[in-house]
């Protein structure tokens, strides 16, 4: 008696973990751009005639214009569709790469740097959100973020990299040029791996004089305190009382007012900018003191920063299990602890140090701060998100991270450069540290997390 064939059933396709390397990639190309003009400056510098304090606009340009409209990002992911929004964020940054990298001056370069700030506005909460709702399950979800996460944070470390290597083997041009092919990748594959956006309402209005508001304040403080001119951080300040107004009012606020009364995510968004401040200024003040005090060369300068890389490697994939057994609150606070520790010793820095002895523990301990702590703020700050404010809660959690980051290094770079020498290095650095044990007290000092430890 013959026997009937068996009928192969297919399991169906995971799609899920390709689809989350497809967003780390473009999230990686947004973060190298972060960090990756910071080795660079001088060149660009000598190339355009403008000394290297005059190009602050652009490494700080990017990350303001991008920190400001990640709200409006955010609501419009809600709106319009994840995967609509990443890839025109992806298209869009694409595009400006390419403007960067042919730019004849220096005031198209940071437009095109404004530009790349706006394309990361797009594609950064859509990719957010869609790991969020990709993977559910507080575990999943837990992995799938600090995979998504320190990528990113690595990125920041190979932008230092990459910018000592193609600065002095080609040409600092091509430190943007390398995002167009790889950014044509992701719009290539996307749409066959992340799922299609479905029919969204658009009857309701963006809130972009919100948008507006965030943006310009945060740019008029930082042109304050780079210009020293009181008048423009006044009129920052008067600006973001002003989007704090209007989001009292508007119907269809960028974020209400509500949303932010969530005790985790509001302490997890307030902790994340300081220390994104902290973490903004250690990359820039070590980039200058390993070449302006060290003497080290564009490449060397960038390979100093390989241990720092290794150890936030090596954090990041320890967190998901700290956070199993500490809970989010836990984690967060060990990771701002690293990061003091690490301030700490940088604030020792001598006026003629070494690296191994003066600036690598430094280096690791903020290293390791910053892949478990940032992480664990980014989960908290999307505690008990939804379909209909996942992409609100990414654009809040990264907005505030630009911000932080954009802000800080303003604010602690004007003081190192106000003070002489390395004296001003110092000074900077214990300012970052007493905003992360403010941090960590604040976190420490909530009334109760809405996770069990």
């Amino acid at each position: 008696m013959n026997s009937l064939p068996r009928t192969r059933v297919r399991r169906p396709v995971d799609r899920r973990k390709p689809a989350l390397a497809l967003l780390s990639l473009l999230q990686f190309l947004i973060a190298v751009d972060v960090t990756v003009v910071h080795v660079a400056l001088p060149s660009i510098g000598a190339h355009f005639h403008t000394p290297t304090a005059s190009l602050s606009w652009v490494v700080t340009g990017y990350t303001l214009v991008g920190g400001g409209l990640l709200l409006l990002g955010g609501r419009v992911t809600d709106l319009l569709g994840r995967r609509r929004m990443f890839l025109l964020g992806a298209g869009l940054f694409a595009l400006a790469s390419l403007v960067a990298g042919l730019a004849p001056d220096l005031p198209t370069l940071i437009a095109a740097r404004f530009a790349q700030g706006a394309g990361e506005a797009l594609a950064s909460p859509a990719a957010m959100s869609l790991i969020a709702l990709l993977f559910p399950e507080p575990t999943e979800r837990a992995k799938a973020l600090g995979v998504w996460g320190g990528i990113s944070a690595s990125g920041l470390v190979v932008g230092l990299l990459l910018s000592g290597v193609i600065t002095e083997l080609l040409h600092w041009r091509w430190i943007f040029g390398v995002n167009v092919p790889l950014a044509a990748v992701v719009l290539l594959i996307a749409p066959r791996l992340v799922p299609a956006d479905g029919p969204r309402v658009r009857s309701e209005r963006l809130d972009l004089p919100g948008a507006v508001l965030l943006t310009a304040g945060p740019l008029s403080l930082v042109y304050g305190v780079l210009e020293s001119s009181p008048w423009a951080i006044a009129a920052g300040v008067v600006l973001l009382i002003a989007f704090v107004a209007v989001e009292a009012r508007t119907r269809h606020p960028l974020v209400p007012l509500s949303f932010l009364t969530h005790r985790t995510r509001a302490v997890a968004n307030a902790a994340t900018v300081l220390l994104s401040a902290a973490l903004s200024t250690v990359f820039f003040l070590l980039t200058l003191y390993v070449q302006d005090v060290m003497g080290w060369g564009p490449l060397r300068a960038g390979a100093a920063f390989l241990p720092f890389c290794a150890a936030l490697l090596l954090a990041v994939s320890q967190t998901a299990r700290l956070m199993s057994a500490l809970g989010t609150k836990h984690t967060a606070l060990v990771g701002l602890a690293c990061t003091a520790l690490g301030l700490a010793w940088l604030v020792r820095l001598p006026d003629e140090g070494g690296y191994a002895v003066d600036v690598l523990p430094g280096m690791v301990g903020v290293a390791a701060g910053m892949g478990i702590g940032l992480i664990a703020l980014q989960n908290a700050a999307l505690l008990g998100v939804t379909e209909h404010d996942a992409g609100t809660a990414a654009g809040v959690q990264r907005s505030v991270d630009q911000l932080g980051g954009a802000l800080g290094l303003a604010v602690f770079v004007g003081v190192a450069f106000g003070a002489a020498g390395v004296d001003g290095f110092r000074t900077a650095f214990l300012w970052a540290l007493i905003g992360v044990i403010t941090a960590a007290v604040g976190l420490g000092l909530a009334a109760r997390e809405d996770e069990p430890a």
